[in-house]
């Protein structure tokens, strides 16, 4: 029996060549867009899941709480995980982690430019990084440096070359390799190498060992037997330990999952509460909505083809069939269809793949030798050919036999408004799909577009790196004689990325038990003008001025922070070194635009020994000055390369994920539109065989190419348009929630639905121009002929 469902199944889909291949391209199209979506979110959950200790890993969050905000970061004090470990013992490992700029790692021969950071000597025995060479217990150490297998192979020819060799750091420190790790494309945690954490964070550096500066990250493993929320209770008033209480305000400690930081990096109210996992969730409803678009598709477009297997389903149960036969025939020719469909979806798949991992950012490949991708694909197979085919299956085998033979398919209102609603609940997607294109392209083009309070063009940064640590001024001075530089100046971050934070800082008339944390930049002179920050009063730092090594300029919201009616000569304290504030600039973005404008102190610093130098460029001398400022770096650095960045490019990176998901959700709505317009295809041709006659008679009485074209196409659009008020309010709600993200962002006017509602209507009459006109110029005569 089954075998002879096959053959039927086949001789119907060779039959009805461009209906068989109208079918399998929407389905394999829907399942090549799902298959990706879900290898991409499959990847995004993977990250960090091979470390074999994840459920005892945790990383350290500080939660503080100001003026009855409670804000939340990562950014720890430096002594904490050493304190940690001490003082629980609870807590097996615990490690501060703090990431290196990028540096030049040189051998006797060879120079790299390499990413690394600083971690404590635990690092390596939470973290299960495989050690190629050397153990965890001490591959950090004092003067040792634990290097990548790449860099490792680059420098010495493999990973047991590298051990015991020397390597000169920024040209100011010998290494010794102590190991060589692999580090996985899984890991959210990337760097060329790691050096011991005591090599910089210790005495000689008086901010590290300071619990008011808050900078790097704090990593600990438990004991098997710990209770995580027994040691968090435990940790929360921890820092009180080495700092006094404030009745204002509190600096709480709790912890996080280390796996599942890369998902839920995003701060509310003091917890995590989103992060990458929200598109993790978008990309899963969006491979369901692409599915269920493709499914409905199929269901329209069997149906329209019902008029012509009705007297095929009428000859065969007048013969005796039942109609659980009828059914797994159509179920079963479903199957098959799906079978093709996710035959020629692989092929998209494997084709479009390098594609995607280009936009994506990611490695990925179709798990061939994992018998849960077959495992998938045969459940992908099974409930889309039952989803798919269970409608027409269902209908075509209910119709009555008798009525059948006597005068064709007679359609019920019942089985018309079925029709209708798949297509409703089609374009009700395309259109929410439509207004998330929108929304997503308005607020990137928001961010990219916004004026920061500073001018992020024509504005460049050269690392601070090898001599020009010793020999900035020089560098200034002769790069300042340049043609096209306008303006030179430092800082020890970078403009759009100001991380590091301090506390205990101090005010004339501030209430002691007040806890108040600002966001620190140490710059050179001369920096308002390099920016082109606004200043609203005061001055910019100047050589002229003997004591502007203990002045600080405040931003706008530092100054409501001091409550400072007059703030240029007033007294503030930072690190126990009391100064004068001596400007003030207007508020500038110096962080993504997911996060409020922080209080922000800048303070002088005269010779950086790290970060970068900005250079503001003239418009139109990019070219030119680019090719001086790497003359001169090789004359006064000639250890290093000449590298730079610019600050429009660093920003754009910031949005580097919203990005990503605006070009996905674009190439996937466009093609589940597409698909949708395949659905309403089916419907247009099943309508048009359905009035053959009504349309005949029409035009015999009177009717004209135009009455014709207008009446089909509102049978047409009516669904359309239920379609687009059922998506507008929940179209709402999904952006609404998907722009609390950001601190900063557009407004959901009305006009944005409006538009997306007027690309849907436009799209759908271009799908069904063609049959409606076909229609509407039939020769009557024919028509009256024809059964329907």
């Amino acid at each position: 029996m089954i075998r002879n469902y096959l053959r039927i199944a086949w001789r119907n889909l060779i039959r009805n060549k461009a209906f068989s291949l109208i079918n399998i391209l929407g389905l394999s199209l829907g399942l090549a867009c799902s298959m990706m979506m879900i290898l991409w979110i499959r990847d995004e959950q993977a990250v960090d899941g091979f470390h074999d200790n994840n459920k005892q890993l945790y990383q350290v969050y500080v939660q503080q709480t100001a003026q009855g905000k409670t804000d939340a970061s990562y950014l720890t004090q430096c002594p904490l995980a050493v304190e940690l470990k001490k003082s629980l013992p609870e807590i097996r490992y615990a490690a501060g982690y703090q990431e290196y700029p990028p540096v030049v790692i040189k051998t006797t021969d060879k120079a790299l430019k390499l990413a690394g950071a600083y971690a404590g000597d635990d690092f390596f025995r939470m973290f299960s990084f495989p050690l190629l060479q050397g153990n965890a217990a001490t591959a950090l150490q004092p003067g040792g440096v634990a290097l990548s297998e790449d860099v490792a192979t680059r420098l010495f020819g493999n990973a047991g070359n590298a051990i015991g060799q020397v390597v000169t750091c920024e040209d100011t420190a010998q290494l010794t390799v102590s190991a060589v790790f692999k580090i996985p494309a899984a890991s959210s945690l990337q760097f060329d190498f790691v050096r011991y954490w005591g090599d910089y964070f210790n005495a000689s550096h008086a901010w590290t060992q300071s619990w008011n500066s808050f900078s790097p990250n704090t990593y600990i493993r438990l004991r098997e037997d710990a209770d995580p929320a027994k040691v968090a209770a435990k940790m929360k008033d921890f820092v009180y330990h080495y700092q006094p209480r404030s009745k204002e305000g509190s600096t709480l400690l709790n912890i996080q999952p280390f796996s599942q930081k890369y998902l839920h990096g995003i701060f509310k109210n003091g917890s995590p509460a989103g992060g990458r996992i929200e598109y993790v969730r978008l990309f899963f409803l969006l491979a369901i909505f692409v599915m269920l678009i493709a499914c409905i598709n199929f269901m329209n477009l069997s149906t329209a083809r019902s008029a012509e297997r009705a007297r095929e389903v009428g000859i065969r149960k007048a013969v005796g069939a039942l109609r659980s036969s009828l059914v797994a025939q159509f179920i079963g020719e479903a199957l098959l269809i799906t079978f093709f469909a996710i035959l020629v979806a692989l092929l998209a798949v494997t084709w479009l793949l390098p594609a995607f991992n280009g936009v994506t950012g990611k490695q990925l490949s179709i798990p061939v030798q994992q018998p849960a991708f077959w495992a998938l694909a045969g459940g992908m197979l099974l409930v889309t050919g039952l989803v798919a085919g269970s409608y027409p299956a269902l209908f075509l085998s209910s119709l009555n036999p008798v009525k059948v033979l006597k005068g064709g398919l007679k359609q019920s209102g019942q089985g018309g408004w079925f029709r209708k609603g798949m297509v409703v609940f089609q374009f009700t997607l395309s259109v929410i799909l439509i207004t998330g294109m929108l929304v997503i392209y308005r607020q990137m083009e928001y961010v990219q577009t916004k004026n920061l309070g500073y001018d992020r063009y024509h504005l460049l940064y050269v690392p601070i790196e090898g001599t020009l640590t010793s020999r900035y001024d020089l560098f200034k001075t002769e790069a300042a004689n340049i043609p096209g530089i306008t303006s030179i100046s430092a800082m020890r971050e970078s403009p759009t990325v100001i991380g590091h934070h301090k506390g205990g800082i101090s005010w004339t008339g501030k209430d002691p038990a007040l806890e108040a944390t600002f966001a620190d930049a140490a710059v050179g002179y001369g920096f308002v003008k390099a920016m082109q920050l606004s200043l609203v009063e005061g001055r910019d730092f100047s050589a002229d001025f003997g004591n502007d090594s203990t002045s600080y300029i405040l931003n706008e919201t530092a100054v409501a922070k001091t409550g400072y009616q007059h703030p240029v000569g007033a007294s503030f304290t930072l690190d126990g070194i009391q100064g004068t504030i001596i400007g003030v600039v207007k508020d500038f973005h110096f962080n993504s635009m997911h996060e409020t404008i922080d209080p922000l102190v800048i303070r002088l610093e005269r010779q950086p020994k790290w970060g970068n130098i900005l250079v503001r460029i003239a418009p139109g001398k990019t070219k030119a000055v680019l090719a001086g400022l790497e003359g001169l770096c090789k004359r006064i650095n000639p250890g290093y390369p000449f590298t730079y960045q610019f600050s429009d490019m660093e920003y754009t990176r910031l949005y580097k994920n919203e990005q990503l998901v605006s070009r996905l959700c674009n190439y996937f709505a466009v093609l589940a539109i597409f698909i949708s317009c395949l659905g309403l295809f089916g419907l247009a041709m099943f309508t048009a065989s359905r009035r053959t006659r009504e349309i005949g008679v029409r035009k015999v009485l009177g009717a004209s190419v135009t009455n014709i074209m207008m009446l089909m196409a509102g049978g047409f659009l009516r669904p359309v348009m239920a379609g687009m008020l059922i998506a507008f309010p929940v179209a709402w709600y999904i952006m609404h929630h998907w722009l609390q993200q950001f601190a900063y962002r557009v407004s959901l006017d009305w006009w944005l639905f409006g538009l997306a509602g007027l690309l849907s209507v436009l799209v759908a009459m271009i799908t069904i121009a063609w049959q409606s006109v076909q229609s509407a110029v039939m020769n009557p005569v024919k028509s009256l002929r024809t059964e329907g």
